[in-house]
């Protein structure tokens, strides 16, 4: 028998979650072929845990139980235990999570739990956080590890019969399946309608609490309202839902009121108090979404939040070396929330005598305290509502609250901070790049663009090699072979900053990207990707996940930017990959429209061409058509500003853009317009595809 280790093995790892596990009296083993090879030796099952460093419910059980001697003793004495980071191993939590929802009946979380059998690493019981002591009607830790090493031990063959079960489910999630109907624009409506169902129309967001963001249902509404604009028949409830929604947000306790950002989620229905963790991949694309809802309404709120947000993520969120830092943690000082919340004591010795009570109407601190006997910053009073109750115009009163704001946020500062996630995930950092590179385009500020260049070109240092990405950087160490959403997330961000300015080389990765991406995790014979690479690690399941979660789904971005690439470049491998992956996905898509938000961006895509539009020749002089170009919401336009210095441009691309002082070349789908020279003469091409408002 193999001899036990004394200590766990998790201080050599780089992963802050899992090195917060280090000093546990709990034998633990990265998951690697070491501590499966132990598993099949010792004949133990395996007790794998897997959460992240964010994670509040995480840091609960290991107190609880990780940290017991008692409790790892058991541990030690029944399985063979392994901690997962499920920021680095998206593939091993996207397997067993779905493992747990066919097990449990219901869907999973973090910790998750899972026992897992030696010789085929296939679960047979799951579940997610488990108490030290009864309570929440929830068997204890120790009760069900010994129940669950005795089922082992005692029960095989049932065990197997389960396992066969198990393994036909999960073979259909996924499976290929000829597309039942022909693709049509059905599902784009039938969306919008779930999304109305679902819409509550006096707090905004969709569904009852805990309420999370969904930046990809903003986004379908806010693409819906443009297409049924430009079709004459404008949806403009889609439009209301949307910025409804965003402006909640905004106000509400899942915004940090003073230091910009978003939390991951509220647990109540008005958006009020959050879970306390922040997220890389939120920020993205609602640091998008805000510019976006500015540049449609106007309304400056949505200006404000996009540029606090941008600002949080440039003062606290990029590592020196450049690329963005994947989450801040709920707790500090052991307390979810501690360093947000406020006493109405505090507020007063920070503001003066003008200050505090215009402030403390507005973020109600003159109510009862509204978290755990303290205050979390939320918007209860309006600012008319406060410029006649205090008889002070409207822009005094916010020139007023705008000036307490950093008097709060430095007093906060001086307090212990929530820990932060340093990992560099390539994934995550491609939402952040994209939603960078909308803000720095339609806000007209180089910093924003500056700080998604210099993630792109240490992503392309640290995490490109040999023609193949890595998953995660930390500690100098760049490590595991990439997935799905890292290649298609990535080219995604670097066709936005492509957008925005124009860089030799940025375009040739791009299609490096893409390239690999075909070769290594398309499905060859039944159309879309493959979460993981098809020389990756062989595990019980390879996922092709269309649905969109928390992350928008790989393979619904994915075929946006193959369609994107294909068009640009006119290269056929590109768009028939992409209408394959489509294709693939329609039944998924047409079952349930409104959670597949991305494939039906890229259905809308695949039905009606973008527009394409190259402008080609000396800075100074395209800066008026760029001016144009972006004047208005038009989702369904794509610009290049090419300058004439620009070096070795694509075949195609040079073909459509020869040099000039100023030339616009109009393109939807393959059929291009004639070069256009004069600035007047591209205002009916752009009417096609733009919202005025």
């Amino acid at each position: 028998m193999t001899q036990a280790p004394t200590s766990n093995l998790l201080a050599r790892e780089t992963s802050p979650y899992l090195l917060q596990h280090a000093g546990n009296p709990v034998h633990w083993h990265p998951w690697d072929a070491a501590a499966l090879a132990r598993a099949r030796a010792e004949d133990k099952p395996i007790l794998l845990s897997i959460g992240y460093s964010a994670c509040h419910w995480c840091h609960v059980m290991a107190h609880e139980s990780f940290e017991d001697p008692a409790t790892a003793a058991l541990m030690n004495e029944l399985f063979v235990n392994i901690k997962v980071d499920r920021e680095e191993r998206p593939d091993l939590d996207k397997i067993y999570q779905l493992a747990h929802q066919v097990l449990a009946g219901r869907g999973g979380g973090w910790p998750l739990t899972v026992f897992i059998t030696p010789h085929d690493l296939l679960p047979y019981f799951a579940g997610t956080y488990f108490p030290s002591t009864p309570r929440y009607g929830m068997p204890t830790f120790s009760e069900v590890m010994r129940q669950v090493a005795g089922f082992y031990r005692e029960r095989r063959e049932d065990i197997g019969k389960q396992s066969e079960q198990l393994m036909d489910v999960m073979r259909g999630y996924g499976a290929a399946e000829r597309a039942t109907s022909p693709i049509s624009p059905a599902p784009l409506d039938i969306a919008r309608n779930q999304l109305g169902q679902l819409y509550d129309a006096e707090h905004g967001g969709f569904g009852q609490a805990p309420k999370f963001p969904h930046p990809s249902h903003i986004e379908r509404l806010l693409r819906h309202w443009a297409a049924t604009t430009l079709n004459g028949a404008a949806d403009a409830q889609a439009l209301e839902m949307a910025l409804h929604t965003l402006m909640k947000m905004a106000d509400g306790g899942l915004n940090d009121q003073l230091g910009g950002g978003f939390c991951r989620y509220s647990v109540d229905e008005q958006w009020m108090i959050p879970h306390f963790e922040k997220m890389l991949y939120d920020n993205g694309p609602l640091l998008g979404l805000y510019s976006q809802a500015w540049r449609i309404s106007h309304n400056t709120l949505f200006l404000r939040v996009a540029r606090e947000t941008a600002q949080w993520i440039l003062r606290e969120m990029q590592a020196p070396e450049g690329g963005y830092y994947a989450t801040l943690n709920a707790d500090s000082e052991g307390e979810e929330g501690k360093y947000y919340a406020w006493t109405p004591a505090e507020v007063r010795a920070v503001l003066d005598e003008v200050e505090y009570p215009l402030f403390a109407r507005r973020f109600g601190l003159d109510r009862a305290p509204n978290f755990e006997h303290h205050w979390h910053l939320h918007v209860f009073t309006g600012l008319r509502a406060l410029a006649e109750s205090f008889s002070t115009p409207p822009e005094d009163v916010l020139k007023i609250i705008d000036g307490a704001r950093p008097k709060l946020l430095a007093a906060r500062e001086q307090r212990i901070r929530p820990s932060r996630d340093e990992k560099i995930i390539t994934s995550w950092n491609g939402l952040m790049i994209k939603g960078m590179a909308i803000a720095g385009r339609l806000l007209d500020e180089p910093a924003y663009l500056a700080s998604a260049e210099r993630a792109l070109d240490f992503i392309r240092a640290r995490l490109w090699r040999d023609g193949r990405l890595l998953a995660v950087y930390k500690d100098g160490r760049a490590r595991f072979s990439a997935y799905l959403d890292d290649y298609a997330f990535l080219i995604d961000g670097i066709l936005e900053l492509l957008q925005a300015r124009w860089r030799d080389g940025d375009l040739d990765f791009a299609t490096a990207l893409a390239d690999t991406l075909l070769a290594h995790y398309e499905d060859k014979e039944h159309g879309g990707f493959f979460f993981t690479a098809g020389d990756h690690e062989q595990l019980i399941h390879r996922p092709k996940p269309y649905a969109d979660e928390a992350l928008p789904s790989g393979n619904g971005i994915a075929v946006q930017v193959l369609g994107k690439l294909g068009h640009l470049l006119n290269e056929p491998r590109y768009l028939d990959a992409a209408e394959r992956g489509l294709l693939a996905a329609w039944n998924a898509a047409s079952d349930l429209p409104y959670a597949h938000d991305s494939l039906l961006s890229a259905l809308e895509d695949q039905l009606y061409p973008p527009q394409f539009i190259v402008l080609r020749g000396e800075t100074v002089a395209m800066k008026p058509w760029r001016e144009r170009i972006e004047r208005y919401y038009a989702p369904r336009r794509y610009t290049l500003a090419i300058p004439n210095d620009a070096q070795a441009l694509p075949g195609a691309l040079a073909e459509r853009a020869p040099r000039g002082a100023a030339v616009a070349y109009v393109c939807s789908g393959s059929q291009c317009s004639a070069p256009l020279s004069e600035l007047s003469a591209l205002e009916a091409e752009l009417a096609a595809t733009e919202v005025v408002v």
